[in-house]
């Protein structure tokens, strides 16, 4: 069997086999997560913990060349969605000192629904389309190929409108934003 040493031990793991595994799909594996997370580190921390949990199924199930990269990046939005997950259950550290709850609630209630009627304006300004594909993909969370099938295109267009709708609500954006930033920090 492929990515074992010549015993029948499972135990025994080929390092020939994770090297060119690895090798074969380690920038691809780690450009997806970089991209969804924009942290080197937190991106460099998933690529690995995704090879040490995929490795061993790789290789008892003999998983075909063709078939590791989406596996792999399969294992990783899994891993990312655990992740994602358990920051929310976490929520933000705040000394109970530091704030008066009336106060915090109404002013962080008040915020709240600002940005959100801010966002919901900018979203109407972008074309149908552009809307759809920014709900389906970001909102949402559907990939390329699922936002594809649903709106009747092709992959490539999908990734084109995505980029161009986002431009255009990064201009649209920018001028109310900017003080959003100086309220937080």
């Amino acid at each position: 069997m492929v990515g074992f040493k010549n015993s029948q031990n499972p135990d025994d793991v080929d390092p020939g086999f994770i090297e060119s595994i690895c090798q074969s799909t380690w920038k691809t594996i780690y450009r997806f997560i970089y991209y969804r997370v924009q942290n080197r580190e937190e991106a460099e921390e998933l690529t690995q913990e995704t090879y040490v949990k995929a490795i061993r199924f790789m290789q008892t199930k003999n998983v075909r060349p063709e078939k590791q990269i989406p596996f792999l990046k399969t294992v990783a939005l899994n891993l990312m969605r655990d992740q994602w997950r358990k920051q929310k259950l976490r929520g933000k550290n705040i000394g109970i000192d530091a704030i008066n709850p009336s106060e915090a609630a109404v002013a962080d209630s008040s915020e709240r629904s600002t940005r959100r009627l801010v966002i919901e304006q900018a979203l109407d300004q972008l074309k149908k389309e552009e809307r759809m594909v920014v709900e389906l993909r970001i909102l949402k969370g559907y990939s390329v190929a699922e936002t594809a099938e649903i709106l009747n295109k092709q992959e490539g267009n999908i990734r084109v409108i995505q980029h161009r709708a986002l431009q255009k609500l990064a201009e649209i954006l920018k001028p109310k934003t900017e003080s959003w930033g100086e309220a937080d920090g």
